[in-house]
């Protein structure tokens, strides 16, 4: 069984820098793996917060699965990020640092059936990296232009 599930956050590597990268296991209703297996998670607006020493995921809008009772989901509830106390000290340090925090990247099914979520520790961008991030995206594809020429 192959798994195809591997949804992304498009807008994470535009609007921050990534400087670190870690795959966090998540707590999740049993809805909520049903509803992620059929692809209906946006990772758009979602960060990280510590709160009582573990790390939580807020904005990590998950639809609700169709085929629920009443004992569906909420969309939008904070989920609790599995990992081990040496990540989370590491991390939480860092976070303390001025304009760093914790942005969810990816969120994929491991061969075994778990999901994952792939977080990194980003620092946001002004509107003229961003600019400059565009201009040489332009260079290396004109370039890789004219080397094909």
């Amino acid at each position: 069984m192959t798994n195809t599930i591997n949804i992304k956050n498009k807008k994470a590597y535009r609007d921050f820098a990534i400087d670190e990268k870690l795959v966090a296991g998540i707590q999740l209703l049993g809805t909520e793996i049903k509803s992620i297996r059929k692809g209906k998670v946006s990772l758009v607006e979602s960060y990280c917060f510590y709160e009582g020493g573990e790390l939580y995921v807020k904005g990590l809008h998950i639809a609700e699965y169709n085929l629920g009772t009443h004992n569906n989901h909420l969309p939008l509830r904070v989920r609790k990020l599995l990992l081990n106390k040496k990540e989370l000290l590491k991390w939480a340090k860092k976070v303390k640092e001025k304009g760093l925090t914790i942005i969810a990247l990816r969120l994929f099914i491991t061969d075994s059936g778990y999901a994952k979520l792939e977080i990194a520790l980003a620092r946001g961008k002004r509107e003229f990296d961003k600019r400059e991030d565009i201009k040489k995206k332009d260079l290396d594809r004109e370039s890789g232009r004219r080397i094909k020429m």
